[in-house]
């Protein structure tokens, strides 16, 4: 994630270069456990209309971000995964509306990638995985 001079613009470069190679692995090795739930739960909010920008909040603490989907030890993974989209990021000022269009345009296809805001230690940022193929 690149912080501009405004701290409400963020832009995501896919993956920054703010994810260390040990987290990402973290993280890697934790999605492959729950990728297929996250694929099937992105297409059912695009689907029935809730947002066409899902968004999963990863971390091993709680966050108050998101609607729980996947709690840490369900599916022999790590990590919590939480349910969200952009509107709640913007009505959190997560992501300021001056850049709304930046994300979007930033945003990875939901079908082929996750998007996880990955909260960890220091770090909380986006993060794109692809999902991995059948």
């Amino acid at each position: 994630m690149i912080n501009h001079s405004n701290e409400n613009t963020l832009l995501d470069d896919a993956n920054s270069y703010d994810v260390n190679k040990e987290l990402m692995g973290a993280i890697s090795s934790d999605f492959v456990k729950v990728a297929d739930q996250l694929k099937e739960a992105s297409y059912q909010i695009r689907k029935r209309g809730f947002s066409d920008y899902p968004v999963f909040v990863a971390s091993r603490r709680d966050v108050p971000v998101g609607q729980l989907l996947i709690g840490a030890t369900e599916l022999e993974n790590q990590w919590n995964y939480k349910a969200s989209f952009l509107d709640e990021f913007t009505q959190r000022a997560l992501i300021g509306p001056e850049s709304v269009d930046l994300w979007k345009e930033n945003y990875k296809k939901p079908d082929e990638y996750c998007c996880l805001f990955v909260v960890h230690g220091d770090f909380a940022g986006f993060v794109y995985i692809p999902y991995p193929e059948d």
